[in-house]
């Protein structure tokens, strides 16, 4: 960058050329519906200006200094340059355009060039998601299939530039070229963005055009290129379609939980005059069962003390029912659930206030279960064996038992967290404590996540990380991270379906479309949603934030009041969609009449191939050869007991029959419902002769501290070093 003068050979697309006015301009020389030529050879020369303040910066090469000159090419060496070497020169000519007016002006000048784009083209099949803008993009293979040819237009002059510049990379590009370009290419267009450092919403909106441009080229490569080879594309997913008039199904999978969404009145006045007359409150994670939740759903309409949650706020809403007047509280989750329920109701003041689970088996939890195995304790009694004076914090995931929670609190001071706010717990504790080790526990693929975010985190800026935590910089979590542990040997039954097959027919089929996920998915969903949420396109946190997330995309469609269809790839338990779909019907018909827009919201269901189940012939029973398969088992119910189609078999054990026949017995005959009760470990202590249920609460009560102050409480900080000062608790 110090010589008087740079030569570069640079390849472009055909568009690029000398232009008297240009920065870098594309001239789009055949405005006709023509297909462009393939791809031409350039030769930039770019220039220094002088400057006799040795103390100014080198001088953008966008400046009137700047020539540039075609160098004719015939079209077989022209053959030759790649998109990657294309897609190197825009970010070059990007990089090198500092000002704000330069970048814009540029956009708009490649925007005024771009080949007239065919009404008739303008379809929602077209439309590019994710962009504040309408987008439409069309995508075709060249006569001998080889090539790519791409069209694009857009609404705002800005996003069309953006179009422009990347048809003028990829224009012409192979298959394999295209579908080889990753977003994290285009990292220097986004992080600088259009208007300079990225500051706000429009400008990472702007930065994201790029992103979600590309996603859809990819899409629709894909699909170019089986319709070319003459194979099938690949069966969808089963989903549901979401729209101010109703629910369409698509998929026996689909249909079994659309079936569930629209309950039989009678059995929801059943219910609810039951939970009044009895004064019972119904707390219920989101994963139920759709029979289950469907009712639940209507009943909240006719009985306010119906909560469904993700497992933390359900005890909270437990103690308002009871603050409330109820007397009995049934718990519609694991067992974990329920206990945490009882435990919390009587720390408030409510010992009296009866709480039930559904079922006289226990109703376990693949993750529980781990943590309550040997395996953990022998886990946390590394920390104990760590160096001195080096103190150690054990951070549970809430998903545990009371049990486990008051035996690890005495072998290493315990936090309890949850899928939401556990990063910002583990770097709240290693901010306030030097030297501590932290040991995170029991799923394996949320601390295997929590590690990759870190080392993420170690490229980015420390204005970035500030945003994250401010506390933290590059060389903070650089020096965290081998102090950070996670347990190997645990994970959730149901997460553990969205791997590398999931994956790969996501980036096949859906790369496009919002993607939510679960923090306790396998590495590969997790690193997909992570890209996703980087560009504005996908979540990844809590069921609660999933919720939030689909809900805030849903209420941008409607404020842009255009005609929209919303993808959403559910990347957590299915039960999830009840919730979903009453939180999305509720926006769409408030907007009613003032919107003169057709919303449409899918939400798509992953299936695995362990979900898988074929269906025997009714003439040949046990004849699997030539039957269709669906999603789930032979009994037409729709996922597998194995977990399959993200269905937790555990949850689905709360079932409504259950849920009726124990409210029935409420009060008269609580003698018949021993079998139901929660468990109370008021007279269970640990090893140690500590209370597990006074213990065992400590935990969730220094979350609750942490929740509230953004700090750990002292009692817990001064636990940790009295741990590490004297080797024992």
């Amino acid at each position: 960058m110090e010589s008087a003068a740079i030569s570069m050979r640079a390849v472009s697309s055909p568009f690029l050329c000398n232009s008297p006015d240009s920065k870098f301009a594309f001239n789009f020389a055949n405005p006709s519906n023509s297909r462009p030529n393939p791809p031409s050879i350039l030769r930039c020369v770019h220039s220094q200006a002088s400057n006799s303040d040795s103390g100014n910066r080198f001088k953008p090469i966008c400046k009137p200094t700047f020539a540039c000159s075609a160098v004719a090419a015939d079209r077989q060496s022209s053959g030759s340059a790649t998109a990657a070497a294309r897609l190197q020169l825009l970010l070059e000519e990007f990089q090198s355009l500092v000002e704000p007016a330069d970048r814009v002006g540029k956009l708009i000048r490649c925007a005024a060039r771009l080949p007239p784009f065919p009404d008739s083209l303008k379809t929602a099949a077209n439309r590019v998601p994710g962009c504040t803008a309408q987008v439409w993009l069309h995508v075709e293979l060249d006569g001998d299939g080889k090539r790519l040819r791409f069209m694009a237009d857009s609404d705002s002059e800005v996003t069309k530039g953006f179009c422009a510049c990347l048809i003028a990379a990829l224009d012409g590009a192979t298959p394999a070229e295209v579908l080889a370009v990753k977003t994290e290419d285009l990292k220097a267009l986004g992080s600088v963005g259009v208007n300079g450092q990225r500051s706000g919403n429009s400008s990472s909106s702007r930065a994201n055009t790029w992103h979600n441009v590309l996603m859809s080229m990819k899409k629709r490569t894909n699909a170019a290129v089986a319709m070319s080879e003459g194979r099938h594309h690949g069966d969808p997913f089963p989903s549901l379609i979401i729209t101010s008039d109703g629910i369409q199904a698509k998929g026996s999978y689909a249909e079994a939980q659309a079936r569930f969404l629209h309950p039989h009145e009678q059995k929801v006045h059943e219910l609810v005059n039951l939970l009044k007359e009895r004064k019972i409150g119904v707390v219920a994670h989101f994963y139920m069962d759709p029979e289950v939740q469907g009712v639940l759903t209507a009943a909240q309409k006719l009985w306010p003390h119906i909560h469904i949650s993700d497992s933390l706020i359900m005890a909270d809403s437990a103690v308002k029912m009871a603050e409330a007047g109820c007397e009995f509280i049934t718990v519609l989750g694991v067992d974990f659930m329920s206990e945490n329920v009882r435990a919390i109701l009587d720390q408030a003041g409510f010992p009296e206030v009866g709480v039930y689970r559904m079922s006289t088996e226990h109703i376990g939890c693949s993750l529980a279960d781990a943590a309550a195995a040997p395996a953990y304790m022998d886990y946390l009694s590394q920390a104990g064996a760590a160096p001195n004076p080096s103190p150690s914090l054990h951070v549970v995931y809430i998903n545990t038992s009371l049990e486990t929670k008051a035996y690890a609190h005495e072998v290493v001071p315990t936090i309890t967290c949850t899928s939401s706010n556990v990063v910002q717990t583990i770097l709240q504790a290693f901010s306030e404590i030097p030297n501590l080790n932290v040991w995170y526990g029991p799923d394996t693929y949320m601390g295997a996540n929590i590690m990759e975010l870190f080392q993420q985190m170690t490229m980015m800026s420390d204005e970035e990380i500030a945003k994250i935590h401010p506390k933290h910089n590059r060389s903070s979590i650089k020096s965290l991270i081998p102090r950070l542990h996670y347990f190997q040997e645990g994970n959730c039954i149901v997460h553990h379906l969205f791997g590398q097959e999931v994956v790969a027919k996501i980036n096949e089929m859906y790369c496009d479309a919002f993607l939510t996920a679960h923090f306790e998915v396998p590495s590969e969903m997790f690193s997909m949603a992570m890209e996703a949420k980087r560009r504005g396109m996908g979540v990844v946190g809590s069921t609660q934030n999933i919720l939030d997330f689909i809900q805030e995309r849903v209420q941008e469609a409607l404020d842009r009041n255009i005609d929209d269809h919303l993808q959403f790839i559910l990347g957590t338990e299915s039960g999830m969609v009840t919730s979903i779909v009453a939180a999305v019907r509720k926006k769409l018909m408030s907007a009613g009449s003032q919107s003169k827009s057709k919303i449409s919201v899918e939400i798509v269901f992953p299936v695995s191939s362990e979900s898988i189940t074929t269906t025997p012939n009714s003439s040949r029973a046990g004849d699997f050869s030539t039957i269709p398969m669906i999603p789930g088992v032979a009994s037409g119910e729709g996922c597998s007991l194995h977990g399959g189609c993200a269905s937790c078999p555990y949850m689905k054990m709360n079932s409504l029959a259950s849920l009726i026949n124990v409210c029935q017995s409420l009060p008269h005959k609580k003698d018949d419902l021993k079998a139901y009760e929660a468990m109370r470990f008021s007279q269970h202590t640990t090893p140690n002769g500590k209370l597990i249920a006074e213990y065992g609460c400590e935990p969730i009560l220094h979350m609750r501290h942490f929740q509230s102050t953004k700090r750990l409480p002292e009692k817990l900080v001064q636990q940790i070093l009295d741990t590490a000062g004297s080797g024992r608790r």
